[in-house]
């Protein structure tokens, strides 16, 4: 081999090290990006099916009212074990796709005739007062977590998130992401139906 032909032999060697870690990174970045757009939200698994809600209570929205006028009470995990299913939502006023889903929440409450109890996640008590009294209240309590605390122990991955409580105050089922018609008919009836034992 020519004194030439070991020059340019040496300088491809620094190129194909550089390009390596390069590729990696390529290789890694689109598998990242493939896991973070990959499956359905709404199926990410819980551990906390089957099991007792966590111990909670929280104070109501700072003059948050219902229908009547009258005030709107806190929520507690007492309220949830009182013999008859509920559903539970976590929500915010600044949260976009709460908006979308409200409409929808009133609509679920009344197929079911399930109690809808609402805990308003890190929100200013007077945004969840103008987002509820411009949208309406389908909630019959609803809890504020100013510190998210409370959505922590449910093991919440973000706004909205609904859940479906056994009589006996166990979690049946975890629905991640906004609802609406379809998720109503579909998936949330059904498992209301499975929790009251139908």
């Amino acid at each position: 081999m020519s004194r030439a032909d070991k020059q340019e032999a040496s300088s491809r060697r620094p190129n194909a090290v550089l390009a390596a870690p390069l590729l990696l990174f390529a290789a890694l970045a689109g598998l990242f990006y493939f896991g973070l757009f990959a499956g359905d939200p709404s199926k990410l698994p819980s551990a906390l099916i089957g099991k007792p809600v966590p111990d909670f209570s929280l104070p109501p929205v700072e003059g948050l009212t219902g229908d009547q006028g009258k005030a709107m009470p806190g929520l507690s995990s007492a309220d949830l074990r009182k013999g008859k299913v509920v559903i539970v939502n976590v929500w915010a006023s600044w949260c976009v796709p709460c908006h979308a889903e409200h409409p929808f929440l009133t609509e679920l409450a009344v197929k079911s005739g399930a109690p809808l109890y609402g805990i308003n996640y890190k929100d200013d008590p007077a945004s969840a007062r103008r987002f509820v009294g411009r949208l309406g209240n389908p909630f019959a309590a609803v809890g504020a977590d100013a510190k998210g605390s409370a959505a922590i122990d449910w093991g919440v991955y973000g706004v909205p998130e609904t859940f479906i409580v056994s009589g006996d105050g166990r979690i049946a089922y975890k629905h991640v992401g906004p609802i609406n018609g379809e998720v109503i008919e579909k998936t949330l009836l059904p498992q209301i139906a499975k929790a009251q034992g139908k």
